[in-house]
């Protein structure tokens, strides 16, 4: 064969590997590309997923919170007569104002029993931070509610489970803590304990 004919058969032969390189080349460029367009797109979905979970599991915290205050309301003009025996004259549910300087407080419930006001915290889960915003919270109360500034106020804590350190603390600052116990809602306090008039 001549020379010329190698040569031009070896062109041929290199032009069509180039070409089958460049060929190769742009479907695992193409390839990588979609793969990277694919996970962004996943990456993008997750997050959005991500966003639609928090947003559930805000919504069903609240639920349960709403829920948690729902058993424990019904249950203290129960627990106020067992523990004062006086009768409950107002039970409000919710109770939440504004006042001109633009607070805002609302009060799970607030009971009314001869010369006390009583005073609910109700949360799902009760921790000393809890507590601590409690306190606060019952030093505001005549602030928002001065319709009660003749009344002692007894601070009352309610969860459905409340863990014995917690109990404690709430005792230390003066609070009745409720949870469920053998009725839907029961004192959870040391036997003989008096809270503290605010």
């Amino acid at each position: 064969m001549p020379v010329k004919e190698k040569v031009d058969r070896l062109e041929r032969a290199l032009e069509e590997f180039i070409t089958n390189v460049g060929i190769e080349f742009n479907k695992l460029y193409n390839s990588q590309m979609r793969t990277e367009a694919e996970l962004r797109d996943f990456k993008n979905e997750m997050r959005q997923q991500a966003k639609e979970m928090n947003i559930k599991w805000g919504e069903m915290a609240k639920k349960l919170g709403t829920i948690t205050e729902d058993l424990v309301a019904p249950g203290i003009p129960r627990i106020i007569k067992e523990e004062f025996d006086i009768e409950v004259e107002f039970l409000g549910i919710r109770m939440k104002k504004r006042l001109h300087d633009g607070r805002v407080k609302e009060y799970d419930a607030v009971a009314v029993a001869g010369d006390y006001v009583f005073v609910d915290s109700t949360k799902s889960t009760l921790d000393s931070e809890d507590v601590k915003d409690f306190i606060r919270d019952i030093h505001e109360f005549r602030d928002f509610f001065p319709e009660y500034k003749g009344k002692k106020v007894i601070g009352i804590m309610a969860s459905l489970s409340v863990n014995e350190s917690v109990v404690k603390y709430a005792e230390k600052a003066g609070f009745f803590v409720l949870a469920v116990g053998d009725k839907l809602m029961e004192v959870k306090n040391t036997k003989g304990f008096r809270p503290k008039e605010w």
